[in-house]
Formats: structure tokens, C-alpha cells, sequence
């Protein structure tokens, strides 16, 4: 029967015709040391309806019955078995997506991560710092190291992968934007721009404001005054926080209390984004020293205390 078919024009038609199912797309995975014939099984059992005996006889007669790559995949809409035959020696696996927000904490980040349904979950069980070894990252500590994006990746991918590609793309960011700084910045080393950045990031939603918030931190940075900005408190205060920050909580004093300690916190607050790392590394050239919130999502930005009391007194009070 099977040389009937590779004779005449029927197999011909089979390998071009889509294969039809009732729910596509259909999800499967082949496993590793797969044939054309197994490969062909696990699709079959997956839901796929084809049949493995003409698919291996399919990929033989391409010559490509033993180039199959194992992993996980999906048949799309359209997809004919010779079209499916390519897509598993191209290896064209299942694609999955996660978006890592401007802003969040890296411990946001892990959580996120840790919930992907499509990812391979092997790093949940370490810590902070071992995950870090792990990436081969010279740094100990995470908080800011990682670029928000949307990553994508073939399902089933090692977590790993995930920090890596963050983590790599962040540094080549930061790298870029710190060759192109102005040299009379006030920072020791790209870490501490990254810092800014970070808090640019937590200061303000406003991206057309992010450069002029920077300027404001870099000329109190320059004169020796205190940052006095809230999210940093409000990272201080780690699980204490519950939504509103009090005046106690800007007297007591962590590492990360920029209103009872001079210039920057220890390590960023955020993972900032291109913008917030742009600003922090090309910030305004300004004479404003205070900024207050007007109520609408922007600031009133001043130069001197007695204007920023009346700022204060207008829109907060």
C-alpha cells in the first residue's frame, strides 16, 4: 500500500495538503534519540492527526529522517507533513513570551518567572546570590541587574536562560550609555548610574520628566545635599511597607534611608529601563534642586527651598 502511494500522485498530494485538526494549534514534544517514525508517533499521540508510517516514509524520502531535533513544538494552522517534517529538522520550536515591567524589584522578577508555565523551573530552590553564580555574573547582588524587555523562548526553556539574557543585556545598556556620558557626572562607576537609574525609574511614570528628575538628584549629589527621595525609604522598609509611608518611617534610619544618609543607597532599587538608564547618564541641564508631585501625574520642579515650600503648599496641602 505504502509503495502505491510513493508511486503515484496521492502521497505527493498527502505531504502538501494542511493537516486538518478541530483545535489548532496542537502542542507536542519529541523526545531526545527520536526517529522519523517515533517522532511521527508522539505527534500522532499528541493529538496530531497524521500518520506515522507515511511520516517516516516522508522524511526518508527527503533525506531528512535522521536530522529531526528533539524538543517541545506546536502545529500551526496550514502546516503541511512536509512542512512539518522541516519545522522539526529546523528545530522551530514552540515559542513562548514573558515581559519583565520597568520598575519591578528583581524579587517581582523571580516571581514572575517562577509562575511561567513554559519555563523550566531549576532555579527556584536557589538563593539570591547563587543564582547569580550561576548566570557566571561578577555580581552578589541582583537588584537592578536585569534589563526589563519581553523575552522570548522556545517552551520548556531552562529559567537560566531567562536571567542570562536579562542580565547580559542590561550590562550591554548601561555599558553604552556610560561611554556616552558627560565625564563631569558625579559617579564613581557605572554601578552607581545604575543606581540612579533606578531611582529615576521609581520617581516618576512621566517618561519626558525622567531626565529632568535626574537633574535634580546629580546637582544634590554635587553639592553634598541629601536625596531625601521616598522609594528609597520605601525599599528600606522591605515587607514593612504597606502601602503608605510615614513620617517615622523617613526618620528611621537603613541603609536605604536617603533622608538620614548622604548620596546613594548601597545597591539599585528597581531594574530600570533604557530610558531611566539614559537619564541618569544625560540628565537635564538644570538649576532645580526640589520637585513635589502636582496631583496629575507631573512635578513642579524648583530651584531654591522658598519656591519649592509654595510649590508644596499649592499642590500638596
Amino acid at each position: 500500500m505504502l509503495v502505491v502511494l510513493a508511486a503515484g500522485g496521492s502521497f505527493g498530494y498527502w505531504a502538501l495538503d494542511p493537516i486538518t485538526t478541530e483545535e489548532p494549534p496542537i502542542e507536542f514534544s519529541i523526545t531526545p534519540g527520536s526517529g522519523a517514525h517515533a517522532a511521527g508517533q508522539q505527534i500522532m499521540e499528541a493529538g496530531v492527526p497524521i500518520e506515522p508510517l507515511l511520516f517516516n516514509l516522508l522524511a526518508r524520502l527527503t533525506g531528512k529522517s535522521g536530522k529531526i531535533k528533539a524538543g517541545a513544538y506546536e502545529l500551526k494552522p496550514g502546516t503541511s507533513p512536509l512542512a512539518l517534517v522541516d519545522q522539526l529538522v529546523r528545530g522551530e520550536f514552540a515559542q513562548e513570551t514573558l515581559t519583565i515591567i520597568e520598575g519591578w524589584t528583581f524579587r517581582q522578577m523571580r516571581q514572575a518567572i517562577a509562575a511561567h508555565k513554559g519555563l523550566k523551573h531549576d532555579t527556584i530552590a536557589l538563593s539570591d546570590k547563587e543564582l547569580m553564580t550561576r548566570i557566571s555574573s561578577d555580581f552578589k547582588q541582583p537588584e537592578g541587574l536585569f534589563f526589563p524587555d519581553t523575552y522570548l523562548f522556545a517552551k520548556g526553556a531552562s529559567e537560566l536562560q531567562i536571567f542570562r539574557q536579562a542580565h547580559t543585556m542590561l550590562l550591554s545598556h548601561l555599558a553604552e550609555a556610560w561611554d556616552k556620558r558627560d565625564p563631569a557626572l558625579p559617579y564613581k562607576n557605572p554601578y552607581e548610574a545604575l543606581v540612579m537609574a533606578s531611582i529615576v525609574e521609581k520617581e516618576t511614570g512621566q517618561k519626558s520628566e525622567r531626565t529632568m528628575i535626574a537633574g535634580v538628584f546629580v546637582n544634590r549629589l554635587k553639592l553634598g545635599m541629601l536625596l531625601q527621595t521616598d522609594p528609597t525609604v520605601i525599599y528600606g522598609m522591605g515587607t514593612k511597607y504597606d502601602g503608605k509611608i510615614h513620617k517615622k518611617d523617613l526618620e528611621t534610619d537603613t541603609p536605604y534611608n536617603t533622608y538620614t544618609r548622604s548620596g546613594l543607597p548601597p545597591t539599585p532599587i528597581a531594574l530600570p529601563g533604557q530610558q531611566s538608564l539614559a537619564a541618569a547618564l544625560a540628565p537635564a541641564k538644570t538649576a532645580a534642586l526640589y520637585f513635589v508631585s502636582r496631583g496629575n501625574g507631573t512635578s513642579q520642579f524648583s530651584d531654591n527651598l522658598p519656591d519649592h515650600n509654595r510649590a508644596v503648599n499649592q499642590y500638596q496641602r
